[in-house]
């Protein structure tokens, strides 16, 4: 966590009240909590009314795609990339397979790209049936940027309400939600040095969805639930430390990712790298290695102090192939072999020497373990 999350947080821990509360106590929370909402709004090109408290991403694209299908519920269609994190995919397949929606997973390139054709001839197939659209911003295993603003001007061409799933994107790219003409967009705050278990989905104004849960009518009456204050506080010191340090932090981490990959590439010539080579995500590097299971050379890896991912830390323990890369066009046997590294604001050029150290011997032993 950010110094900034750390200090917002452990202040107001000190403090008592419930910001739904009327009494002294809870009229001062309520405005850590307001101050906390016009802080992330102002950082993100939104408005304060637009910011959506959420228990993180999860939840947050849970209400945008549930509670907007449920609002529009006279059409069926959900159009999805089908390069999703499973908290968007699996909430579309779950109205699919209980509430009558018809989810079209939208096709991507060998990077991971929907490209602008593909959702408006799949929009133009019966628009009139389309609920709402949902397209992440940049993808959290291989790093491939989405053109957000294009596909939402799309959407929009059609009367068609579009969310974007951004918690890789604020902090690394630059992030206004007026600006991208997305209706709904969802951010969390550990992605950004913030607390674990908080996060926002803005949603703008005029847009109501279903709520998914209910109760005390906060948020809106969007998203029912007693505030966590604390967490509130340490989330909004981290966007707005995020959203400034981004024109620093984005231009080393991009040249340390380069490094990264121009050395891998070296130590591991028949290494893959996935993704786009140029609009990725400044922090992400995504590789294939040919004869190795991806779990293996992970552990090898963890073994020796190199800490990475065989896709989405939230799928992690699953033996199956990353759907991303089998969207991408990949088989199985490289989606199995694969490997995220990714770079934040605590990674220093010796991390890159470390990883290039440890790496080969790794590989060759991960490679006579899948021979055996």
């Amino acid at each position: 966590m950010l110094p900034e999350a750390i200090e917002a947080m452990t202040e107001q821990l000190k403090r008592v009240g419930n910001a739904s509360s009327l009494h002294a106590a809870g009229r001062q929370v309520r405005r850590v909590v307001e101050e906390s909402r016009e802080t992330i709004a102002g950082a993100l090109g939104a408005r304060p009314s637009e910011v959506v408290f959420t228990s993180g991403g999860t939840e947050a694209d849970n209400l945008a795609i549930k509670g907007l299908y449920w609002a529009r519920r006279l059409r069926r269609r959900v159009l999805i990339s089908s390069v999703e994190h499973h908290a968007a995919l699996d909430p579309a397949q779950w109205l699919a397979d209980g509430q009558g929606a018809e989810v079209d997973l939208l096709p991507v390139d060998e990077h991971g790209r929907v490209h602008p054709e593909t959702l408006r001839a799949a929009i133009e197939r019966d628009p009139d049936d389309v609920a709402m659209i949902s397209v992440m911003w940049a993808n959290n295993e291989v790093g491939t940027v989405q053109p957000v603003r294009v596909l939402a001007a799309i959407a929009h061409d059609h009367g068609i309400p579009f969310h974007t799933d951004a918690v890789q994107a604020v902090g690394q790219l630059p992030v206004s939600f007026s600006g991208s003409g997305a209706d709904a967009l969802t951010l969390t705050g550990h992605k950004i040095g913030g607390p674990m278990g908080v996060g926002a989905l803005l949603l703008a104004r005029g847009l109501t969805p279903v709520s998914v849960q209910h109760g005390g009518g906060q948020e809106r009456d969007v998203r029912s639930g007693t505030l966590d204050a604390p967490a509130i506080a340490g989330f909004a010191a981290a966007v707005s430390s995020a959203v400034r340090e981004r024109e620093t932090l984005a231009p080393r981490l991009a040249s340390l990712r380069d490094e990264l990959i121009r050395r891998v590439r070296a130590a591991v010539p028949d290494v893959v790298l996935n993704g786009d080579p140029d609009d990725r995500l400044p922090g992400n590097a995504h590789f294939s290695f040919p004869g190795c299971e991806g779990d293996a050379l992970l552990m090898l890896l963890d073994a020796k102090g190199v800490e990475c991912s065989t896709g989405s830390a939230c799928s992690a323990g699953v033996a199956q192939p990353s759907h991303v890369l089998l969207a991408m066009g990949a088989d199985a046997a490289a989606a199995r072999g694969s490997l995220r590294f990714t770079l934040g604001h605590t990674s220093t050029p010796d991390d890159v020497d470390r990883l290039i150290e440890v790496l080969p011997a790794a590989v060759e032993r991960a490679r006579r373990a899948g021979l055996g």
